[in-house]
Order: C-alpha cells, then sequence, then structure tokens
C-alpha cells in the first residue's frame, strides 16, 4: 500500500520507518524534530515538491518517533543522528542534501560530520545543536534538575502535544557527549538556515553560534520576522522549498 511505510532495521534489531521517492541525485533526506514524525507539514510537503521535480527524497522516523520501534525516552541524541547516518549509509548513494527541523538540525549536522564527503548541501530549519545543555539542563530549575536525578525523568509539558515530552537522564547526560557549538564543525558543504525571529523555543542565537563556528564560507543565514518555531505556514514552506531546490542544483 502506498501510504505504508518500508522499514530499515538497525544493529540492534529495531527498525526505522521511512518513505523514499525515487529520483535523480542529489537524494533530499528531511530529519524531523523532537517528538515529531515525518507525517509533519515539512516533511510531506518536501516530499510532494521532490516528486513533482523527480529529486530523489527520503523521510523517516527516528527511534521512539512515530512508526519506527522503541520508546521516545529510551532516546538520545548520539542514537537519533546514528539514525540519520544509517539512513544515509542503507538507503542513499552520492550525494546528499540534508535538511533538519529543529532536534533534527543537530542530528543532521552530526550525521553531516560523520559523512562530510556525501553532503552536497544542509539546510537547518530553526537548528537547536547543543539544546540538551543550554535550552534545557542549564535553563531548569533546581526542583526540575533534582526530580531528573532522582526518578531518571522528567515529563516536560508541551505546546504541540497534549502529551508531556518525557526528557530522560539518559537524554541530557548523553548531550553533553554530542555538543558541536564550543569547537570548529568541519564541513565545507554550502549551509544555509531559516529562523523565525518570533521562535521562543530555540533562540535565532542558535543559527549565528553555527555559522560562527561551522569551517564552510558558504553559509547564509535567512531570518523571518514574523516566523515561530513551526517554521510550517505556506510562505515558510515556500521559503523551505526555495533553498532546497537552490541545493539540489548546486555544483556536484
Amino acid at each position: 500500500m502506498p501510504n505504508q511505510p518500508s522499514y530499515l532495521t538497525c544493529a540492534d534489531g529495531t527498525r526505522l520507518a521511512y518513505h523514499k521517492t525515487e529520483g535523480k541525485s542529489p537524494v533530499v533526506v528531511f530529519c524531523g524534530g523532537l517528538m515529531s514524525d515525518m507525517t509533519g507539514t515539512k516533511a510531506t510537503a518536501l516530499e510532494d515538491f521532490c516528486r513533482e521535480e523527480g529529486q530523489a527524497f527520503i523521510r523517516f522516523d527516528y527511534y521512539g518517533h512515530g512508526q519506527s520501534d522503541g520508546e521516545f525516552v529510551d532516546g538520545t541524541i548520539g542514537r537519533w543522528a546514528e539514525d540519520v547516518t544509517l539512513v544515509l549509509d542503507q538507503l542513499t548513494d552520492g550525494p546528499v542534501v540534508l535538511v533538519g527541523s529543529s532536534m533534527g538540525g543537530w542530528a543532521s549536522l552530526l550525521a553531516a560530520v560523520a559523512r562530510k564527503d556525501r553532503i552536497a548541501g544542509w539546510l537547518g530549519i530553526a537548528p537547536a545543536p547543543d539544546f540538551t545543555k543550554d535550552l534545557m539542563w542549564e535553563a531548569y530549575s533546581d526542583e526540575i534538575r533534582q526530580t531528573l536525578k532522582r526518578d531518571g525523568v522528567y515529563y516536560e509539558p508541551s505546546d504541540y502535544s497534549d502529551e508531556p515530552y518525557a526528557i530522560s537522564m539518559k537524554l541530557i547526560e548523553d548531550g553533553y557527549n554530542q555538543l558541536l557549538l564550543e569547537e570548529p564543525i568541519a564541513l565545507e558543504c554550502p549551509i544555509r538556515m531559516l529562523h523565525g525571529l518570533r521562535d521562543v523555543d530555540v533562540p535565532p542565537r542558535k543559527s549565528h553560534e553555527i555559522c560562527a563556528q561551522v569551517t564552510s564560507e558558504d553559509v547564509v543565514m535567512t531570518f523571518v520576522k514574523e516566523a515561530d518555531h513551526r517554521m510550517s505556514e505556506p510562505a515558510d514552506i515556500n521559503r523551505i522549498i526555495k533553498i532546497v531546490k537552490e541545493l539540489c542544483h548546486y555544483p556536484q
């Protein structure tokens, strides 16, 4: 059935759900945000665009997300970055354009550094590297920190779901092993960032910090005055598609 995902098996036997659209190179790979899945507005809009253009495209669910195996509370940034890398290794050949939204910006940057020779371009949409450190642990109250240390999990209310996010101590601890913004990020590919100035979840300074740390000189940041963290309004989708189209037609 066309709406049923395919599955990619990980080394531990768990499966990642994905949809792949065959087409021309480079392959566009969309990496969603924390607790989001591959049925979101940005993922499906990019899929529609790539299908119309005859461009190869992949959207997938991380471990513990959407239709993939596992529990969200057991996931970590390192695990989700490994998921991106596995998708690149097992489902693509040749150059890839990575599109990372929010947490997906962090996971896809880690994967891009690990497979830098394959990356034709990277687009971060409100990218959030290192957020478990500065936007979570360092921003949490002493009470929340004590809850995490005592219970191993804190149920954080979300503006995007009726269910709270199960934030684990494992996620926080692993995040410190995945930090990117404290030293140069060795990527020479075209780097693009799109960030809403009304983003109250991931501050626009994150894009500035990425710009300062990537070694590529081909970096363009676009800030949208009226946009929030979702970046899912029709005008935002058009901006995303325009950037992806540019990166796909970049000289290989």
